[in-house]
């Protein structure tokens, strides 16, 4: 069948649909049957490829069940990761890492619209003027914002981060360089022997990802509340597993107690949690989540928005103090201190390829109050880096590791203790004769 009779096929079928199957009462299968059954009394014996008439049925029945055609056709390609539309003309995609413009657009801001109603209407939500941003997650576990044209200057604006369904382990880790197996064996004996542990990173660097290959580690037989924003956290074998997700409050008359990190927080304390998982730490609740890790939860993890462990600490006690003002500094402080154990720094590098840069633990205080770090590993490059690709290791650093109690009382012995590495001083000299220069 020729493009023109397929586009006319499809107008007849959906006319159709319309008339006589009420596909708002119909479950999925009984939908789509109907629909094939409509595409072939249509085509009035005109031959159609097997793949035409899928595309026929498809397109239409997505038009009802799917988030819209374009988008779902986007949607469809596994080897996009984010999807970030800016106004109907402006698509942008995150595929295998890099960012790419797609030659693709809606018609017009009006259908633009619509592909937002419909994700609104698909997951029991509203969007209007009155209440312009939508925050949520679909129904496959994919996270979706949407800031609506007027506070969106330039047409409305779709961002998607697309649910995997295989969910990140440290082995998949390991093959994509991330890690190696000497950190990969000494993360797993900190998770096992409940260090707390912060994840630290920029946009984009994997912190999630790695805080999900992590939480795998945690042995089976604890209970985990896990705390986040939207449900991303893909925990497979933990059976006592409890998944907390906050709520926006909503404009609309009924509207809906918003309910915070800081809230599920408190909350979970009650649920008596081996250890807590948050998603990210970014506001007041911090506090909470120190005073958790302070008070019996050893173990936790979470991740923190930061361009290195250093600026870890700094945001903490940033956040810290939003959420209270009658602590002195030197008692935030000593809080970070001695409720974090370890800070794992991740960064996506100038060639796009996410990567380890630090694990360091926290030592408390000096003597001007300023909390020690001591770097463990360190992600060095080498003689093969260059601007188009970085080449490097994550390599242990000459510092001795100091906060071994944990590791000793969950029965490991100090052939367990990674031993200093004196090699590491020379590609410190050459990070610092790089940096003078």
């Amino acid at each position: 069948m020729t493009a023109e009779g397929l586009e006319e096929l499809r107008e007849k079928v959906a006319t159709a649909v319309e008339r006589e199957l009420q596909p708002s009462r119909l479950d999925d299968d009984d939908l789509r049957s109907g629909i094939e059954k409509l595409v072939g009394d249509l085509s009035c014996g005109e031959y159609m490829t097997p793949s035409q008439k899928l595309d026929v049925v498809n397109r239409i029945y997505k038009s009802y069940r799917g988030l819209g055609g374009l988008l779902d056709e986007i949607l469809q390609d596994e080897n996009i990761t984010e999807v970030m539309i800016n106004g109907p003309k402006n698509i942008f995609v995150e595929r295998r890492g890099r960012l790419e413009r797609l030659n693709k657009e809606f018609e017009s801001e009006e259908e633009l619209r619509k592909v937002v109603e419909r994700i609104a209407s698909r997951i029991h939500r509203e969007i209007s003027e009155a209440d312009p941003i939508l925050d949520a997650r679909l129904e496959d576990g994919s996270r979706v914002n949407v800031v609506l044209n007027g506070v969106s200057l330039d047409g409305s604006t779709v961002t998607i981060r697309k649910f995997t369904k295989d969910p990140m382990t440290m082995q998949k880790l390991l093959q994509y360089g991330s890690i190696n197996p000497e950190v990969d064996q000494f993360l797993h004996k900190l998770v096992q022997s409940r260090y707390n542990i912060f994840i630290a990173g920029g946009t984009g660097s994997g912190k999630t990802t790695f805080l999900n290959a992590l939480s795998n580690y945690i042995p089976a037989d604890e209970r985990i509340i896990t705390i986040e924003d939207s449900a991303e956290l893909q925990i497979r074998e933990v059976p006592n597993l409890v998944r907390l997700e906050t709520r926006n409050a909503t404009a609309s008359s009924d509207a809906s107690k918003a309910i915070t990190i800081k809230d599920l927080i408190k909350s979970s304390l009650r649920m008596r949690p081996d250890r807590i998982v948050v998603g990210e730490v970014r506001g007041a609740e911090a506090l909470d989540m120190l005073q958790a890790m302070n008070t019996g939860h050893d173990g936790s993890l979470s991740t923190g928005h930061a361009n290195s462990a250093e600026d870890m600490i700094s945001r903490l006690e940033t956040m810290v103090l939003q959420g209270t003002s009658d602590l002195p500094l030197k008692a935030v402080r000593s809080q970070i201190s001695s409720a974090v154990d370890i800070i794992i720094h991740l960064s996506r590098l100038r060639d796009h390829s996410r990567k380890t840069m630090s694990i360091s633990e926290v030592l408390g205080l000096d003597e001007n109050d300023n909390v020690i770090l001591n770097p463990l590993y360190k992600f060095y490059e080498d003689e093969n880096t260059s601007l188009r690709k970085v080449s490097g290791k994550l390599l242990r650093t000459n510092n001795k590791m100091v906060q071994v109690d944990k590791l000793l009382h969950a029965g490991f012995g100090k052939e367990d203790i990674p031993r200093p590495n004196p090699e590491a001083d020379r590609y410190e000299r050459m990070l610092r004769e790089i940096t003078e220069i």
